[in-house]
């Protein structure tokens, strides 16, 4: 196994993605950004499935977490409705696309670079609504994040997030294959650790649901709704075969 914290190498593997194109880090254009203010937007949770717009509490004003939702995509959107936003996320260059559209749009932002897993930095019931795509796949125990979320959302506070489902670890890159066994876990397989650094995959894990939506309930979590997602392309995008799903979760007043 690294040396190295695996949280620690998948920042520099997201970075490294980023600057070479990866589509969930590259900020939005200056046209989207407009289109925004004048009412005309959607966000992604996961690859293809705009989220409904009856899932978010009213935007004006709202204190925002977008959580590991670095990349310049989600929080300019909600800047431009007229909310409060905050960023977390462990990579700098995600980060720094954030700083990017923040600048050239003339808007504050507030940024924090640091790791998920981790307590989070923010006093209790300081947010309205958490923001949080497809990105505890690189995280191998996803129950303490729940929990956060819980402590650091208001009463009545939303948590939305995107998570896979598992499938996707099982094949091989051409999708058609079966390669790898679930739970998939490379601190717990030295062969898929060495497999995973070489390939550049960074530090993945599948999770079941007992870990995604039952990691909600029991962090206190009222589950509100839930929908399907597929890969954006690929074999399985093909036959329609859903990998993700979204969840809309609140922190309940009572």
């Amino acid at each position: 196994m690294s040396e190295n914290r695996y949280t620690d190498v998948n920042a520099k593997v997201i970075d490294r993605w980023s600057s070479g194109g990866w589509e969930w880090g590259q900020p939005v254009s200056h046209e989207v950004y407009e289109k925004a203010r004048a009412g005309e937007w959607s966000v992604l949770l996961t690859p293809t499935k705009p989220v409904p717009k009856e899932w978010f509490c009213k935007m004006e004003g709202a204190e925002i977490l977008g959580l590991a939702s670095g990349g310049g995509q989600q929080m300019p959107i909600f800047t431009a409705l007229g909310a409060r936003c905050t960023v977390l996320d462990y990579s700098s260059a995600q980060i720094n696309s954030e700083l990017l559209v923040a600048r050239r749009e003339g808007y504050e932002i507030k940024t924090v670079q640091a790791d998920m897993t981790k307590p989070l930095p923010f006093p209790d019931e300081s947010f309205d609504l958490i923001f949080h795509p497809v990105s505890n796949c690189y995280v191998e125990d996803v129950y303490p994040i729940w929990r956060e979320c819980f402590r650091v959302l208001r009463r009545g506070g939303i948590l939305l997030a995107g998570l896979d489902n598992g499938i996707n670890f099982v094949f091989d890159d051409d999708q058609k294959t079966f390669k790898y066994r679930l739970p998939f876990n490379p601190l717990t397989d030295e062969k898929l650790y060495r497999e995973s650094i070489e390939n550049d995959w960074g530090i993945q894990f599948s999770h079941t649901i007992e870990e995604q939506i039952g990691g909600q309930l029991k962090a206190g979590f009222a589950l509100k709704d839930v929908y399907q997602d597929t890969d954006a392309s690929g074999n399985l995008h093909d036959f329609n075969v859903p990998l993700y799903f979204a969840t809309k979760a609140v922190k309940e007043s009572n």
